[in-house]
């Protein structure tokens, strides 16, 4: 950023010292044009009046001739005596002309400023000729020296200015990036200062405190997610290992089927809690979601029909034609988990509701089709509104009828709510008159 400051800096003052001499230079060419003209007047109105004094000029660097109606020069200063005339073209109507001689009765390589002017004696026009040398394009050694000099100031202070506040800027920045260094797994509580102005910067560390916030919430996530994970899997495996070490203790009052089958039971236990914790883990790698129309009546019976026979009643309520775009083995896993959760707490029947609903203004875009909705609803015990939300987090218990004993893995309600927002919806426990309902919203296509 220095650099590029400094670049620019030395560019523009370079630039404005050269406008500033251009136009110096060019006031002092037309200061010195009046001045020329004004000596070749004087010396025409006094050869009008045939006064001509002496001397002609009172700077030795200008040059005056005077020229009869016969184009003979009868007077000249003293630097040009004995030489032709100094320039070839004659006053024009307004009688005087002017122009740029280089050359001719002028030192070489030395240009003139030529004023030629009419005077008027003894009937005929005579022309006199004034010049002077030409001001060069530094006009004054000491003035190039100025302009110069303070152009290269003006550079360098701009770079300088420029280098203070960059670094100023940056310094923020400087700050940021020091805590991030300093922020680690055993400090996510930490967060970047956020510098006192409101700008970009002030942005970009809000942004950065935003960020460490969703880490150190995901972190604690994860570490909870662990802890109850090893929790889950640690009872099926410490109950295996009762049985087997009882076994072992006392052979004769334990039967090898008697083992099996309470050792199969918490070996299904932990297969379920592995394949759901496989279950999770695809699904937050973030596979793609495969897209077919689907219709949500002939869905939810044709997944019914597949179930094994089971002790509680089935009732419908199936809105014709609404269709939804998704991933059928997937909206499968999450019917599935709906109904495994209503049948074990339902005390005798499952009611389940598909229709469609027109999207509010505020979810217009979300649901540009409508909303489709899917109703699951056991009669069971139900839960208290206030931890309707607890139920959708992993491994999580109720103090209610709805516990461990039920069976479960406390997984099934997390990956139906997955399921449902990487289908674009939403999936909630609302109000019911009795029991549970849990609510499914998907677009429509």
């Amino acid at each position: 950023m220095t650099l590029f400051t400094a670049a620019v800096a030395t560019v523009l003052s370079a630039l404005l010292a050269g406008t500033v001499m251009i136009a110096i230079h060019r006031f002092a060419t037309r200061d010195l044009m009046k001045e020329v003209t004004a000596d070749g007047g004087r010396v025409a109105h006094q050869l009008e009046h045939d006064d001509v004094g002496r001397p002609m000029v009172e700077h030795h660097d200008r040059y005056l001739q005077v020229v009869d109606h016969k184009g003979v020069v009868v007077a000249a200063t003293p630097q040009l005596r004995g030489k032709p005339v100094m320039a070839a073209f004659t006053p024009d109507h307004h009688n005087i002309s002017s122009a740029v001689v280089c050359g001719g009765v002028f030192p070489p390589g030395q240009c003139n400023i030529v004023v030629a002017q009419s005077a008027y004696r003894g009937g005929n026009d005579w022309t006199v000729y004034s010049s002077s040398p030409g001001v060069p394009p530094y006009v004054e050694p000491w003035l190039a020296a100025t302009v110069i000099g303070a152009a290269a100031v003006m550079a360098v202070a701009i770079t300088t200015l420029g280098h203070r506040v960059a670094t100023a800027s940056l310094r923020p920045v400087n700050a940021i990036r020091a805590e991030l260094d300093e922020i680690t797994e055993s400090s996510p509580e930490r967060r970047v200062p956020l510098p006192a102005s409101q700008d970009e910067i002030h942005d970009l560390a809000a942004s950065a405190n935003r960020t460490l916030a969703r880490l150190q919430a995901a972190m604690r996530q994860q570490r909870s997610f662990t802890s109850d994970a090893s929790h889950e899997l640690r009872t099926p495996i410490a109950a295996i290992r009762a049985e087997v070490e009882d076994a072992l203790h006392a052979p004769g009052e334990t039967s090898v089927p008697a083992l099996g089958a309470t050792v199969l039971n918490s070996l299904d236990r932990l297969e379920a809690v592995v394949g759901d914790l496989l279950t999770i883990a695809k699904m937050e790698a973030g596979r793609q979601v495969e897209r077919e129309p689907i219709d949500l009546a002939e869905f939810v019976t044709g997944e019914c029909a597949r179930r094994p026979r089971s002790s509680r009643t089935f009732e419908y309520e199936l809105e014709p034609g609404v269709v939804v775009i998704g991933d059928r083995v997937r909206l499968s896993r999450l019917l599935t988990n709906l109904i495994d959760n209503a049948e074990r707490h339902a005390a005798g029947t499952v009611t389940f509701r598909v229709r469609h609903e027109p999207a509010p203004k505020r979810d217009f875009r979300r649901f540009p089709n409508g909303i489709a909705t899917l109703e699951v609803i056991d009669d069971g015990p139900g839960i208290d509104p206030d931890k309707r939300e607890l139920i959708f987090q992993r491994f999580a218990r109720l103090d209610t009828a709805r516990d461990r004993e039920a069976g479960g893995t406390g997984l099934g309600l997390p990956i139906a709510r997955q399921i449902a927002e990487a289908h674009g919806g939403t999936l909630r426990a609302e109000d019911c008159d009795r029991g549970t309902r849990f609510v499914l919203r998907l677009p429509r296509c």
